[in-house]
């Protein structure tokens, strides 16, 4: 048993916050999900969108960068439609900043917050020019700089013109980590990071357009298409819709539905 000065001392110190005694925190499950399940989940996607595409319309890394950052707070379809001309006439930093900036703000006007991204997009066109010859690099860090461009935006570069394993957490995929309990976060970077731990290997290339389109045709904000979802019987998501259907014990391309 402690004597009455060791009992002292140890109150002292909790009192003053030195080695304090303090309730762990509880640790956020990087997934509700087995390993095996996880596999199961992502094989599925695969055999439905062998090759998953991104819906931004582009024709080399610029346009790429440019239509991602345009497309903040925006649909792609939107964009889509305000840059197919404007790519038609620039598709390269140098031809971007030709352009200047007022006559992009003609083209992009029908998107949202288009003056502040109008800048953005010569500015980064400079930074292009002057410190990577024109080229769009290849690298998180170098990305992150450039006016405009922030993690989500570099991970969809990397992802889409570099092939790397990325993970853009949009508000799909934020939805789904947490709505599935595949990935929980409070943060983007929280359901990145648990998504990046938990995706098998083979299947992180195209994870993130999976995921997204995923969200944004099935397991949808308001009202989840449970009844079309391929992962239906293996979703441990607390809210569903009816007309879940039954277990699939193999996927053929021809027994799901269309993309």
């Amino acid at each position: 048993m402690k004597n009455p000065k060791q009992k002292a001392a140890r109150a002292s110190k909790l009192r003053d916050g030195s080695n304090a005694m303090r309730r762990p925190r509880p640790v956020r499950p990087f997934s509700l999900y087995t390993p095996a399940e996880v596999h199961e989940i992502f094989r599925r996607f695969s055999v439905q969108r062998p090759e998953p595409k991104g819906e931004l319309e582009h024709v080399n890394a610029f346009t790429l960068l440019v239509a991602v950052v345009l497309s903040a707070q925006a649909t792609d379809a939107g964009v889509n439609k305000a840059t197919r001309a404007l790519f038609k006439v620039a598709d390269t930093p140098r031809k971007m900043l030709a352009l200047g900036e007022v006559k992009l703000g003609e083209h992009i006007r029908t998107i949202g917050l288009w003056r502040g991204k109008a800048k953005n997009v010569i500015a980064l066109s400079e930074v292009l020019i002057r410190d990577h010859g024109g080229e769009v690099p290849g690298d998180r860090e170098s990305l992150t700089k450039l006016p405009g461009v922030g993690r989500k935006t570099a991970n969809v570069v990397l992802n889409m013109a570099f092939g790397q394993p990325t993970m853009a957490v949009d508000t799909h995929i934020f939805r789904i980590g947490n709505r599935l309990g595949l990935a929980p976060g409070k943060t983007p970077e929280e359901v990145e990071q648990a998504l990046i731990r938990v995706i098998p290997p083979e299947y992180r290339r195209h994870a993130h357009h999976w995921l997204i389109l995923h969200g944004r045709y099935v397991c949808k904000a308001r009202k989840p298409e449970c009844g079309h979802c391929v992962i239906a019987d293996i979703c441990k998501a607390t809210v569903k819709t009816n007309s879940i259907p039954a277990p699939l014990v193999e996927l053929r391309p021809e027994t799901l539905p269309a993309p």
